[in-house]
């Protein structure tokens, strides 16, 4: 009786060792990413010399200021700051002197608890101070500074989404006067340009010590920057001047943002790896701006203040009912509503999340800054309408950014 043969499989390539053989435009695809800081950050010089003058006192052995800076998302805020806070720390440590920082991105602690809390975490890496009460960890971080005659430095990221910021920010500011050595600096950072006018008289006065407005980029800023990027992050000749000129003017349009502009070329370039052209052309950035205007718009929504979530929801929710606005010939456009009837909207949303709500005047402007964002298309009311009133329509998927937004207001409540 012969043997059975046993068959043998051919060995199957595992599926990441193709990925290694495949052809691609990229030479370090990180620095095409939003999320990396480049060591010179162009057309921010003037913005990065102001807040290491700020800081300079520290030299000295001396408080620093604290700084309140604001501007749009995209705008270079936060790489500015990390960046002197990196010059700072080699600064420090090449001289010994008792200076310590942390960043603190306050949409994931939105508390002042949770805010010591991430800060006494960093100066106390190796303890674990969960649990403890709000008073304990407040007073231990004040005896850091005391103990160690240490300058601490907070960077409060999104210090908007702080609920209690007036608290935080009183009691930090007490906290200097109990301090017989060192001291503790605030460098808060907001998207929302109208967050200071919200603030207690007592906490403006005290984080506001020196102010910075971030304006957006021009498309011919966005354009330097993006050419810097690309000679790094991408191949020899693989991208062209076309390219890099409409992601530049298209995230101009939208809102001057260098991290539109930047995932705009990464993902042109994912395109041109699928597509195994080995070129990232302006085909391939219209390409991409299809596939990632949805996420652009979503991360955008996560970083609106609380009350222009709420006043958007309350558009999203109106824009899903049968709603509709009547014209003169007796058509019915879906999705169109008016301003006063959002309005209501809002305040029923405000009484549900009890929050405090806003006068009239500051839901006209969050409406003029959702139309500037493109979230919303704003026109007049027009002829065989009584009175004279704005008419209001989203400009993207309401269940999309509904979903979104439900997502945001659960974690703040």
């Amino acid at each position: 009786m012969s043997a059975v043969k046993k068959r043998v499989w051919p060995k199957v390539e595992n599926i990441f060792e193709q990925q290694l053989t495949k052809s691609t435009v990229f030479l370090n695809k990180d620095i095409i990413s939003a999320h990396y800081i480049p060591e010179k950050l162009p057309f921010r010089e003037k913005q990065i010399g102001e807040v290491t003058q700020g800081l300079g006192a520290v030299a000295n052995n001396a408080k620093p200021n604290n700084f309140f800076i604001y501007g749009k998302t995209g705008t270079g805020k936060t790489s500015t700051v990390k960046h002197v806070l990196e010059q700072l720390d080699d600064f420090v440590s090449k001289r010994n002197l008792p200076v310590s920082s942390c960043y603190v991105n306050s949409r994931s602690h939105p508390s002042k608890y949770k805010v010591l809390l991430k800060a006494l975490r960093s100066f106390y890496p190796e303890k674990d101070f969960l649990g403890y009460s709000a008073s304990f960890v407040y007073e231990k971080l004040l005896s850091f500074a005391n103990e160690n005659a240490a300058h601490l430095i907070l960077v409060l990221d999104e210090i908007d989404k702080i609920k209690d910021v007036d608290e935080l920010m009183y009691s930090l500011s007490r906290g200097n006067d109990e301090l017989t050595s060192g001291s503790i600096t605030i460098i808060g950072i907001s998207n929302n340009l109208t967050f200071k006018e919200k603030l207690d008289p007592r906490t403006k006065s005290s984080l506001c010590e020196r102010e910075m407005v971030f304006d957006p980029y021009n498309a011919t800023e966005l354009q330097k920057i993006l050419q810097e990027r690309c000679d790094k992050a991408f191949k020899e000749d693989s991208v062209t001047p076309g390219a890099i000129s409409l992601a530049a003017a298209l995230a101009a349009q939208e809102s001057g943002d260098a991290r539109t502009a930047v995932m705009l070329m990464q993902r042109a370039g994912e395109i041109a790896d699928m597509d195994e052209t080995m070129i990232v052309d302006d085909v391939k950035v219209e390409k991409a701006k299809a596939s990632v205007e949805e996420e652009i718009i979503l991360s955008m929504i996560s970083t609106l203040p609380q009350q222009q979530q709420l006043v958007l929801y309350a558009i999203s929710q109106l824009s899903l009912s049968t709603h509709g606005f009547t014209k003169v010939n007796g058509e019915v456009e879906k999705g169109v509503m008016f301003s006063g009837e959002i309005f209501e909207a809002y305040l029923q949303l405000a009484k549900k999340f009890d929050v405090r709500t806003i006068t009239s005047r500051w839901f006209r402007q969050y409406i003029n800054e959702l139309e500037m964002y493109g979230l919303i298309l704003v026109t007049s009311s027009g002829k065989g309408v009584k009175g004279q009133t704005r008419l209001i329509k989203l400009g993207f998927d309401a269940g999309k950014i509904k979903s979104a937004l439900e997502k945001e207001l659960m974690k703040a409540f």
